[in-house]
């Protein structure tokens, strides 16, 4: 599933593509994707005429703002956009098509079929899900140490779990936890209201910094991700844990190991990452 830095990637490309354009018509070949409206012609109907105004994100959700709505879109594991011309064939996992007035066309593809789209008045989609409920962006004001130990001394699992909860952070998926886990030198089981404030503190930067050199780098290109014009990211190659279960340690040297946390597959450093 692609993370934060992948979204943000997204994001930024389609920024630059798609910016100014205006709605001339939308055909949608999976009526499934649309969540709000439930009636296919009302979601039409609302973005036909539209102009896209500028295109946003919040943890791992797309925001398109219109000159009246928001289009909130989950990629979720396989969803991908691409900007293509009008006569540019397209396969049969292309479930919604946006055409423009310039004749080009936003396609949304999704092999798994598990993207969502919900459309909002304009202003009003953090008033409600999927959106509400979020907690706050890690690369933000909001997200602080002191705010991280507060949510993790409030429950007993542990430290992974907690911080793929959407609602405690946004954004952080799998392989961003066990990297920035590795980067504090935290094991994924350890129980999260035992941590201290320094851990917290670490654990708090490292996240940060994690996320920010990936997004420098246009996210990881792990499976079959790509960013919405079909480029790779890079981040991948800086990866310390993540996938390298039986290589080398980089810091000491020792082999790296997978374990299951939480029920997610999660790549730790014995010797970097004790338990205590």
């Amino acid at each position: 599933m692609p993370e934060l830095p992948e979204v943000e990637t997204v994001k930024r490309t389609l920024v630059e593509l798609v910016t100014g354009k205006v709605i001339e018509n939308i055909e949608i070949h999976w009526p499934k994707i649309i969540k709000r409206p439930e009636e296919i012609q009302q979601f039409k109907d609302a973005l036909i005429g539209q102009t896209i105004r500028g295109v946003g994100r919040r943890g791992k959700f797309l925001i398109f703002y219109l000159d009246q709505y928001s289009l909130v879109s989950h990629l979720r594991m396989e969803g991908k956009y691409r900007v293509s011309p009008e006569e540019e064939p397209y396969d049969k996992h292309t479930h919604v098509i946006f055409t423009f007035t310039d004749h080009s066309q936003l396609r949304y593809r999704d092999v798994r079929k598990f993207g969502t789209m919900h459309v909002f008045k304009k202003g009003d989609e953090e008033n409600h899900p999927p959106l509400n409920q979020l907690g706050p962006e890690p690369i933000s004001e909001e997200f602080t140490a002191e705010y991280l130990k507060a949510r993790l001394s409030r429950t007993k699992r542990k430290i992974k779990p907690v911080l793929l909860d959407q609602n405690v952070v946004v954004g952080i998926g799998n392989i961003y936890v066990d990297e920035a886990l590795f980067r504090a030198g935290i094991h994924p089981e350890r129980t999260a209201s035992e941590l201290n404030f320094e851990e917290v503190e670490r654990l708090h930067k490292e996240i940060i910094l994690t996320l920010s050199e990936a997004i420098e780098k246009g996210g990881s290109t792990i499976r079959s991700y790509v960013n919405s014009q079909g480029k790779i990211g890079s981040f991948q190659v800086e990866l310390n844990v993540y996938g390298r279960q039986g290589e080398n340690c980089k810091v000491c040297a020792a082999p790296l190991i997978k374990l299951t946390v939480g029920g997610r597959g999660t790549h730790i450093c014995p010797v970097c990452q004790k338990l205590p």
